[in-house]
């Protein structure tokens, strides 16, 4: 027991312990308040329904208002352990606690930040509130005013899709007395892209593999949103095929990979390309499409030359239009081929470097020019439609491919042709005879006369030099007339063949034109198709026969030479 006496008493050897007095000063400094607009950080302890309790670092807790922390919802926007930011208010008193303000700090706080980044002209984050006059109203930690003009780079003609977004902006104007602030997203956007410009330069060069986005379109290409600098994606660095307009591959906001061609950075001028991300299939065009293969491929393009025809993604062959029928009358591609018609062809050519194909549809069928030879015979009969008229002759085709030419000369024997169009007329279904075949050169000669018979060659077998013949004065000419002596056949009386010729007048003709006359035929030549007559020669034979007649009168009746003169001047009279 006596020991357990000795342990409740104090031993006197031992000193109590000394207190911290440091610690205590701390302590105790804190119990006078910090001065009025201070701001203060404290720790949210509770949120109640009316309060949210706040450790400011002070013996005594602060006290906010839970309406400071109420959103227009309706929700509250803190939560216990938040740090915010507060300062004494003198303006009420609560027992057992020191009454705090959030809204007054965080206004005060919000006001140095924004003279600060005014100052040093530092990009602040707003929230847009709505629309007011002239532009839109942004929370920046007070309520700031941003014009219309200042939304955007470019023209903003819908302000409205702004709101409640959360951009960044740079402060253009600032009082604080009065409580305003002028703000700007185009300054600060223009900012952003200056920065972005800057580093993206930094990192292109030509031959470069680069991601951007597709910025907007246009007929000759797109523009691509590298970075804060733009390249031009020209439409025919697109694909290797054909692309009509850029938006058949792109859409705006597209992002896309591209390979920079070429980049002249003192002008800032970048040219993109697509298709060269990809092998070009013009690289090994020969061994895919061999000369006389038959290939099959869409019809994407017509010209009056001819047709495009998309053989893959890139390739393209031509079938130009004396390559679509062996028939030629072929006006225009489009009787044969459609945009969009599947097609069989033959390649004819192939040229890599100029990146040129030739097709060929008509190769698909025989050449009728190369048994022309064998179902045609030179003198044989043929019936066809004239296709073509020209001034020295007209093309009649035969069949399908094989046209024949009848010359201008070859039309009638009789009748001088001025033109095809007095005989024959387009369209026309005639006869005609083969002259003359050159396959070889895809020539056919034909005639029209020739189904009649030759009056030249009629007349040569029926008459002959000294015959006398009927025929009228059709034309005169400074050396005679011409004399047309059947359909067809003309002759040439010599002014020196008809009477009277020293009596007569330059311009008088010799004879009457388009009288009749006998004339005698003093020359004949076949081959040239030449007939000389002669009146006077038709006068001088009456003559010598009217002479024969009298001498052998005078010989019956032993008449003397004076009676036979005297009976001669007698029929003259007569």
């Amino acid at each position: 027991m006596a020991g357990n006496q000795d342990e409740g008493r104090t031993d006197p050897t031992v000193r109590p312990e000394e207190p911290d007095y440091e610690q205590l000063i701390d302590d105790y400094s804190h119990f006078s308040p910090p001065s009025e607009g201070e701001i203060l950080q404290g720790t949210v302890l509770k949120v109640t329904e009316n309060e949210v309790i706040v450790d400011f670092g002070y013996k005594s807790e602060g006290l906010v208002p839970i309406e400071q922390f109420r959103a227009p919802d309706g929700s509250i926007s803190v939560q216990t352990g938040d740090v915010i930011d507060v300062m004494v208010d003198r303006s009420a008193e609560v027992e057992g606690y020191i009454l705090l303000s959030h809204d007054k700090a965080t206004r005060i706080r919000a006001w140095d930040n924004l003279e600060k980044a005014y100052r040093e002209g530092l990009l602040v984050a707003g929230r847009v509130l709505g629309r007011i006059k002239g532009g839109l109203s942004v929370d920046v930690g007070v309520q700031a005013f941003m014009p219309g003009s200042q939304a955007d780079i470019r023209p903003l003609h819908n302000l409205d899709a702004l709101i409640g977004q959360d951009i960044p902006i740079k402060i253009v104007k600032l009082n604080r007395r009065r409580g305003n602030v002028v703000v700007s997203r185009k300054l600060a956007m223009e900012e952003e892209l200056r920065t972005r410009k800057t580093q993206a330069l930094d990192h292109l060069y030509e031959g470069a593999i680069v991601t951007g986005t597709v910025k907007n379109l246009a007929d000759y290409g797109a523009f691509i949103d590298l970075g804060g600098i733009d390249g031009l994606l020209h439409v025919s660095d697109m694909s290797y095929g054909r692309v009509g307009h850029p938006s058949e591959i792109l859409n705006v906001n597209d992002e896309i990979t591209v390979r920079i061609l070429k980049f002249d950075r003192e002008k800032e001028r970048i040219s993109l390309g697509l298709k060269q991300l990809v092998p070009d299939p013009w690289e090994d065009i020969e061994s895919r499409y061999p000369l006389e293969s038959r290939v099959i491929g869409r019809v994407v393009s017509i010209t009056d030359y001819g047709a495009f025809v998309e053989l893959e993604p890139g390739v393209e062959g031509l079938i130009h239009i004396s390559e679509m029928t062996w028939s030629r009358r072929m006006k225009h591609p489009s009787r044969v081929v459609k945009v969009g018609d599947q097609v069989e062809a033959v390649v004819l050519e192939v040229k890599p470097k100029e990146r040129r194909i030739s097709l060929g549809i008509k190769q698909l069928e025989a050449d009728p020019w190369t048994t022309v030879a064998d179902r045609y015979s030179v003198g044989s009969l043929v019936e066809g439609r004239v296709r073509k008229l020209t001034d020295f002759g007209a093309f009649i085709e035969i069949e399908e491919g094989v046209d024949g030419l009848v010359h201008i000369s070859d039309l009638s024997w009789v009748k001088r042709v001025k033109h095809p169009s007095e005989i024959l007329k387009k369209g026309q279904l005639v006869q005609a005879v083969i002259l003359n075949i050159d396959a070889s050169n895809r020539r056919l000669s034909l005639g029209v006369k020739q189904l009649q018979p030759d009056a030249w060659e009629t007349f040569f077998r029926s008459h002959q030099v000294g015959d006398i013949v009927r025929g009228v004065v059709c034309r005169s000419a400074n050396f005679g007339v011409f004399v047309e002596l059947s359909p067809g056949v003309e002759g040439l009386c010599h002014n020196s063949e008809t009477p009277g010729a020293a009596d007569r007048r330059k311009d008088e003709p010799p004879v009457p034109i388009g009288q009749e006359f006998d004339f005698k035929i003093i020359k004949m030549n076949e081959a040239e198709k030449k007939i000389g007559l002669s009146i006077r020669a038709v006068a001088d034979d009456e003559e010598r026969v009217r002479l024969e007649d009298y001498q052998r009168q005078a010989a019956a009746a032993t008449m003397t030479i004076e009676e036979v003169m005297n009976l001669k001047e007698q029929g003259e009279g007569r």
